[in-house]
């Protein structure tokens, strides 16, 4: 397993240059980090993008059922309170938070951390950097974390001050709780 190629940026980039950065160089994905070191992130096997879509689909449903919020996927930027820009899998943000941004904010790197995240493990992924990340979302204010690892059929739920929860099993289902009531999904979809 392997961590995503850093390149230390220190503060040579404005947040609105890394902005332009990201919008001229559209066909590559990057993070930034808290320290504002440029992460490249590589695409994903077909299978991480199909067990991504199914998550990001089932949200969706759920979501247009309950106009609870606004769905976000892999190719959204936040602007974290911490200075990083994570993109997270899968993303919801409360209607509330979203609508309270400027037009201007929504355009670009939303300047907030979504209440709910996902990340997916692929081949390529490193445990530890994904669990790092999903502390790191924590931190910045997100209520409810999924971390899916295929490789290893186990599903890891963060909470803000509880211990990471581990489902150890694809034949339970994992709820959204309290950030997104009746929210329910099967392991068992995932390919």
């Amino acid at each position: 397993m392997q961590t995503p190629v850093l390149i230390k940026m220190g503060d040579l980039m404005t947040d609105e240059e890394f902005f332009t950065f990201c919008q001229l160089n559209d066909t590559l994905d990057f993070e930034r980090d808290s320290e504002r070191n440029i992460i490249f992130m590589s695409p994903t096997g077909s299978s991480t993008g199909n067990t991504t879509s199914t998550i990001l689909g089932e949200l969706y449903f759920w979501n247009k059922q309950s106009n609870l919020g606004y769905c976000f996927d892999s190719s959204t930027g936040f602007l974290m309170p911490n200075d990083a820009v994570r993109s997270p899998d899968a993303a919801w943000i409360q209607k509330e938070r979203w609508d309270g941004l400027t037009n201007e904010q929504k355009e670009k790197f939303a300047p907030l951390c979504p209440d709910f995240v996902v990340e997916v493990r692929s081949k390529t992924d490193s445990l530890t950097y994904l669990q790092d990340k999903m502390n790191e979302y924590l931190a910045n204010g997100c209520q409810l974390g999924w971390l899916i690892d295929r490789l290893e059929k186990k599903a890891y739920i963060y909470r803000p001050t509880k211990e990471v929860e581990i489902i150890a099993t694809f034949e339970l289902a994992l709820y959204g709780e309290n950030v997104l009531p009746n929210f329910v999904f099967e392991l068992k979809w995932i390919q």
